[in-house]
């Protein structure tokens, strides 16, 4: 998650040639802005820093996640946290998404830059912690249960 502060998450360009006298206009979502430019040079931006601030708190819960590996239960608490919060990131995206879909160019396709699929990399890497963490809670549970 992380990763997905830096990376860009979607772009849309007009081809070159398909408007006369125009060239290089394109639609660019980061974790930390939509800017739309037009010849080189930036139209309008919109500044979505609470996707960097929600994918750096799902890192930072995974982080703390990752080091209370004494204690399964909450480990197991915090990726449930982390799973919310990443949830957010991917529908705040979304809603992003479809409003500069509308907004810029609604005639053109975007396309799906790696930090989008970061996102649901993550979720799928954090569900299967759980489930290794309840596995091994199991485990030690039926452990004493022996004794």
């Amino acid at each position: 998650m992380f990763l997905v502060i830096f990376m860009p998450i979607w772009m849309e360009t007009v081809p070159q040639g398909t408007m006369p006298g125009e060239s290089n206009e394109y639609a660019l979502l980061t974790a930390l802005e939509l800017k739309y430019a037009k010849g080189g040079e930036e139209v309008e931006s919109q500044n979505t820093f609470y996707v960097a601030l929600l994918a750096f708190l799902a890192s930072a819960i995974a982080a703390g996640s990752l080091f209370s590996y004494k204690d399964r239960m909450r480990q197991i608490k915090l990726n449930l946290a982390n799973t919310l919060v990443m949830a957010a990131v991917l529908i705040i995206i979304t809603f992003l998404l479809f409003d500069a879909e509308e907004a810029f160019m609604p005639d053109t396709q975007g396309q799906w830059r790696l930090g989008f699929f970061l996102t649901p990399l993550a979720m799928l890497c954090n569900s299967v912690a759980n489930r290794f963490i309840r596995k091994d809670e199991k485990m030690v549970r039926s452990a004493d249960r022996l004794r």
